[in-house]
């Protein structure tokens, strides 16, 4: 197993500075395949210093709400594959004790199939990409790769597909990033940064064609929900002739004293300065109105997260989302990160990985020491419609989404040393998939394992209603 030194700060260096061949780094990393045989990454088994699965979990808890931790307790017991989307960090510390090359990019850390989707970049063009960057940090390119597929393999059994589908599913992950990362391989450096997805032709090349259609009014809908004529009427009323963010307890509420909306006010410089100077002059058109606290997501439930409405004249809104950003669940083994503010650290690696990023895109620290990213709340945002997949849209999908993994790996690290590692054969695309269908029994068995810590009360889940 190649070690990763977790002692200093992850590597910002990604890539080789010099200017060798990309036939001698991809020769490097053909070489690598002798010190971590590409079988090597097959099937998974527990280390013997495995830690309690709940444990470890619970310990990323101890800084969140209190009143909030069952919640997202709750969303975690719905089924394996909510299991698996907040618990990035139980895979990260096992992915960390089997073999991996070491060779870094920028990772995106929690790299499930939800956390891609499509969106609106600043030129209003509609991409598809990833969309979660909450624990990024320069690590491995294949913990990314390994969590990507495995997710796939949970997502299939969800939908009740056929086993060769579960396998052709993780497979086509990997070979699609395998083959993308050649072609990246052979492109030059700007020309990698300018590639990017778009969505819509994604949607023309869907082979269901009730699936295409389903992808289309979607899109549509995303793009007439604006946040002049959607959003902002939706989240917010008049109370007293000011516009308010609407209360919708437990998920949106404006808590019982103000600390959280002061100490925003007083943060609110350092996020300016963290935009860039032409972004400052269109934010200092727009006055603070309201802030609330807003529940997001699986594996943020319980940190500091919120909405936060600015007006400009006119009653011309921006949302902005407030989200905590805590240590990257891959720094205890991939290393540190070089920032010393986690929102920064989420905005470094956005910006580097994303073929485009929000223009409100930014970082920010309060009095008490808690770090943020803040962004837009929503731009013409559409999310993978999985629970309409059958076996052949789920390969589909594994497809395109291991092609823009291997897209924003490729504009931080070396698609010439990974693609020399990959090779031309299917051999590591086997291994992978062998991987992920072992991780998706194990992640079923530690789902098992948090429903019976809630039947016996040593954990409290809240389950939510449902419509």
């Amino acid at each position: 197993m190649t070690e990763i030194n977790a002692s200093g700060p992850a590597q910002s260096l990604l890539h080789d500075a010099t200017i060798t061949s990309r036939d001698d780094r991809r020769y490097r990393g053909k070489i690598l395949r002798t010190a971590v045989p590409r079988e090597s990454h097959a099937g998974f088994s527990l280390s013997p210093q495995r830690a309690d699965p709940l444990a470890l979990l619970d310990s990323y808890n101890k800084n969140r709400v209190p009143e909030l931790v069952p919640l997202r307790w709750g969303r975690m017991l719905q089924s394996p594959f909510t299991f698996y989307r907040g618990s990035a960090a139980l895979m990260a510390s096992d992915l960390a004790q089997i073999p991996t090359t070491g060779v870094r990019v920028q990772a995106c850390g929690d790299c499930h199939l939800f956390n891609f989707g499509a969106f609106s970049t600043p030129e209003r063009n509609i991409v598809f990409d990833i969309n979660d960057f909450d624990e990024t940090l320069p690590a491995p390119w294949e913990w990314d790769v390994k969590r990507l597929a495995a997710s796939f393999v949970l997502v299939a059994r969800d939908n009740g597909v056929k086993p060769k589908f579960q396998t052709a599913a993780a497979e086509a992950v990997v070979r699609s990033y395998r083959e993308k990362t050649e072609e990246y391989s052979h492109m030059s450096i700007l020309d990698i940064w300018y590639a990017r997805i778009d969505w819509k032709e994604v949607v023309e090349k869907t082979a269901d064609a009730s699936l295409q259609k389903e992808r289309k009014d979607r899109l549509n809908k995303a793009i007439k929900r604006t946040i002049q004529d959607y959003y902002f009427p939706k989240l917010t009323e008049q109370v007293d002739g000011r516009y308010l963010i609407k209360d919708s307890p437990p998920l949106i509420f404006h808590p019982e004293n103000s600390s959280f909306a002061d100490q925003f006010k007083e943060a609110l410089p350092g996020y300016r300065e963290s935009l860039q100077d032409d972004k400052r002059r269109l934010f200092d058109r727009y006055q603070l109105t309201d802030v609330a606290i807003k529940v997001v997501g699986i594996g943020s439930v319980g940190t500091s997260c919120g909405v936060a409405l600015f007006l400009a004249p006119d009653a011309d809104p921006l949302l902005l989302q407030i989200k905590e950003a805590t240590q990257s669940v891959l720094e205890p083994y991939a290393g540190a990160s070089e920032f010393t503010n986690h929102g920064r650290r989420v905005v470094a690696g956005q910006r580097i990985a994303q073929s485009a990023s929000d223009i409100f895109l930014g970082w920010t620290a309060f009095a008490d020491g808690r770090q943020f990213y803040i962004r837009q709340l929503r731009d013409t945002k559409v999310k993978p419609e999985a629970e309409l997949w059958d076996g052949s849209d789920i390969v589909e999908a594994a497809e395109f989404m291991g092609a823009v993994l291997a897209r924003a790996h490729a504009r931080s690290g070396d698609s010439a040393v990974i693609s020399g590692y990959l090779g031309q054969s299917d051999e590591f695309d086997r291994a992978v998939a062998d991987f992920a269908l072992a991780y998706a029994d194990q992640t079923e068995k530690d789902h098992a394992t948090l429903e019976a810590a809630v039947r016996s009360g040593r954990i409290t889940a809240m389950q939510e209603e449902t419509d």
